[in-house]
């Protein structure tokens, strides 16, 4: 291109829709299987939006309403995997959401899909987390389901978070991926599902609370989807481990195999593995022998580090009473409509979300289950202190500080 076409170019005046047009194509993605950017969003919203009309694309709108949603700051005080550690260097459930948001964003640009709508599902897949991480959710599912049948999932309650609680009219291609992402067993291939209407999806989210194992069978209607899914799992894998060294937990792997041994290397091989296999196909795909080690490295962390006896004492002996008791205390303050109680004064009557809590009638313990999920762990050991002091239970928990 010579210097009068260059010139030719950079007096052209675009107009609001080429621009448009171009913005969307790069963001879009360039591959067949890329999800693509409606012209019309209200087909795919629960209420009608004028974001078709924004610079910005429908997905682009979904990424900036997470960002701004007032739940998304509490990641920063939530336990990825280590609690009770006053250690900067430690991922918390921030570090690791915005991880899988990088390696899903390098994923899919290098497969030509949808960017925005990969980092829409990344960015929101977390937010309807507990505090204490995956302890922290396996005990409010056992208090939830004793007290009305009904279970606690955090990929539904993300959903929840984001189309309830602060009711932010995302798009259902990212809800989906959201309520999707949590593929505790690594697959070799990730194949979407056939697309979702809105009444379909409202029918899964029942299904996920009430039957038994339906969780288990989710997938992503979209590629974008699948690759976040993934994501997930190769985001906290080997950043879990880092963190369990850096602590002194006994992390005696075998060999690391195909993936390497450090994080960067791990990652560098897993991403350009993905990419290699699935480049131009319908599916998100790694080599077998790349599988089975990731596969082998998640049952390692599971039995070494979830499964750790001496870290989960120490929740057995104070989160789970903590939370019994808290949950039982809000539960009565919702039937009793104590305005006075901490679960009115900070999350039904809160500004942000009165206006959820006016207009549905709710389960008691879906309101207490949406207040104790949206804790950040410093908050929910502050509140039980205030409401039941320095009790037996209290005095067992003990963090490690920095000059410990």
């Amino acid at each position: 291109m010579n210097n009068n076409e260059i010139k030719i170019m950079a007096d052209k005046e675009y107009t609001m829709e080429e621009i448009k047009e171009k913005a969307y194509a790069h963001y879009g993605g360039f591959s067949q299987y890329a999800t693509k950017v409606p012209d019309d969003s209200s087909g795919i919203r629960y209420y009608s939006s004028k974001s078709n009309e924004s610079l910005r694309s429908p997905f682009a709108v979904d990424i900036d309403k997470i960002l701004h949603n007032p739940l998304y700051n509490r990641y920063g005080d939530k336990t990825q995997v280590f609690s009770f550690y006053r250690n900067d260097e430690i991922t918390r459930r921030a570090t690791h959401v915005q991880l899988v948001a990088r390696i899903a964003r390098i994923i899919s640009m290098s497969l030509g899909l949808n960017i925005d709508l990969t980092e829409a599902i990344a960015l929101g897949h977390d937010i309807g987390h507990t505090p204490f991480g995956h302890v922290g959710e396996k005990y409010l599912d056992e208090l939830y389901y004793e007290s009305c049948g009904r279970h606690f999932y955090h990929n539904v309650h993300s959903v929840r978070a984001l189309k309830v609680i602060t009711p932010t009219n995302l798009t259902v291609h990212t809800l989906d991926g959201i309520i999707c992402h949590n593929g505790e067993r690594p697959e070799g291939e990730y194949y979407p599902s056939e697309p979702k209407s809105l009444e379909q999806f409202e029918e899964l989210i029942e299904n996920c609370y009430t039957k038994e194992g339906f969780v288990d069978t989710l997938k992503p209607f979209t590629l974008e989807g699948c690759v976040v899914r993934v994501s997930d799992v190769i985001a906290y894998v080997m950043k879990d481990r880092d963190d369990a060294e850096k602590l002194g937990v006994n992390v005696d792997y075998e060999k690391p195999g195909q993936l390497g041994g450090m994080n960067y290397t791990f990652l560098s091989n897993i991403t350009e593995n993905i990419v290699l296999n699935s480049f131009n196909k319908p599916y998100i795909k790694m080599d077998p022998e790349y599988f089975e080690d990731l596969y082998r490295l998640k049952k390692e962390n599971a039995k070494k580090i979830y499964g750790n006896d001496k870290i989960n004492d120490l929740y057995d002996r104070t989160i789970r009473p903590m939370m019994k008791a808290l949950y039982n205390r809000f539960k009565e303050d919702i039937i009793n409509e104590n305005r006075d109680s901490f679960i009115y004064k900070h999350h039904v009557d809160y500004e942000r979300f009165k206006k959820t809590y006016e207009k549905n009638k709710m389960r008691p313990d879906d309101m207490v289950v949406d207040y104790i999920a949206g804790m950040t762990d410093d908050y929910f050991i502050d509140l039980y202190r205030e409401i039941f002091g320095d009790d037996d239970v209290m005095k067992e928990v003990k963090y490690v500080g920095y000059f410990d």
